[in-house]
């Protein structure tokens, strides 16, 4: 399974784990990890255009950390946007993809 960690301090994001692999499928075929992989990518690719030294990330094998270096609007918004497609994608593959706070 699986497993979105969210980090909170003061109310505020702070860091996003995503560990684990769906299982859903073979590693290549996997369209549910590929699904959560691309909502994760495409957030970090969104806020580095607008600043780099917002957010800190590392992607290894089965884990993606992003680290939020700087609360705003847009990371805020763009960090709640990727949540809330994580979500979706939890709501549609409960076995696959599990979503929790810290």
């Amino acid at each position: 399974m699986l497993k979105v960690i969210v980090k909170k301090e003061n109310n505020k994001l702070k860091r996003i784990n995503l560990l684990g692999h769906t299982e859903y499928d073979d590693y290549g075929k996997d369209i549910v990890c590929s699904s959560a992989s691309s909502i994760m990518i495409t957030t970090v690719n969104a806020i580095m255009m607008f600043d780099k030294s917002y957010i800190t990330y590392e992607e290894k094998k089965d884990n993606f950390v992003i680290i939020i270096n700087k609360n705003n609007e847009i990371v805020d918004n763009l960090i709640l946007n990727m949540l809330n497609m994580l979500n979706d994608l939890a709501t549609d593959y409960p076995k696959n993809i599990k979503i929790e706070e810290e």
